[in-house]
């Protein structure tokens, strides 16, 4: 990491936070163009390509109709959509999610979630993600990688990691791991048994 200087990074590499947070009145799509900026010239201005990728971020991400507002009159989970189509107008083969989707509703989570398979699908980008909702990341991960206490527990396929026995070692908790048609994957449901 330290052998790219920042604008080459940048080019590699786009972060959504788990917060997002603009103090500044710019508009959504000003905040999407930021993503921009690794591409654009030295005292260059945005050309044709790069509005295009702000519209195409802004429309997978559904926020065009949010375009125009001030990202600081925006609730939490609006801004964190602003923030992942920012990544996505980045245009990096690697983009890095910490918790991008833990703010926002089932709808919205799934929108970011299905626009980033298809980047992994379509363009071979890589998408490392930190996830809590194991049925999410069953769903949408390719492989997953356990931590306990900081290090790593277990690493594999969504088959070798996402087990009953890795989810009691790891997080404490009874499970049933079963298969899920409706989804064609893995689905955990959790014993609430002695929860207090």
């Amino acid at each position: 990491m330290n052998s790219y200087r920042r604008r080459q990074l940048a080019r590699r590499l786009a972060l959504v936070p788990q917060e997002y947070v603009i103090d500044f009145a710019f508009t959504v799509e000003e905040i999407v163009l930021m993503g921009r900026h690794p591409h654009l010239p030295r005292f260059g201005r945005p050309a044709v390509e790069d509005w295009r990728q702000v519209d195409r971020a802004l429309a997978e991400i559904g926020i065009k109709h949010l375009q125009r507002r001030p990202v600081n009159e925006l609730s939490g989970g609006e801004k964190q959509r602003v923030a992942v189509a920012r990544a996505l107008a980045q245009q990096t083969p690697v983009l890095l999610l910490d918790e991008a989707t833990a703010s926002l509703d089932v709808r919205y989570t799934l929108t970011i979630l299905q626009a980033l398979q298809r980047r992994v699908r379509e363009r071979g980008d890589t998408v490392i993600a930190v996830l809590h909702d194991l049925n999410l990341a069953a769903g949408f991960c390719q492989q997953l990688l356990f931590i306990k206490r900081g290090r790593p527990a277990a690493f594999g396929t969504v088959d070798e990691v996402l087990t009953a026995d890795n989810i009691r070692r790891v997080f404490e908790v009874e499970s049933k791991v079963v298969d899920d048609e409706f989804n064609q994957g893995k689905r955990v449901a959790f014993c609430l048994q002695g929860v207090e």
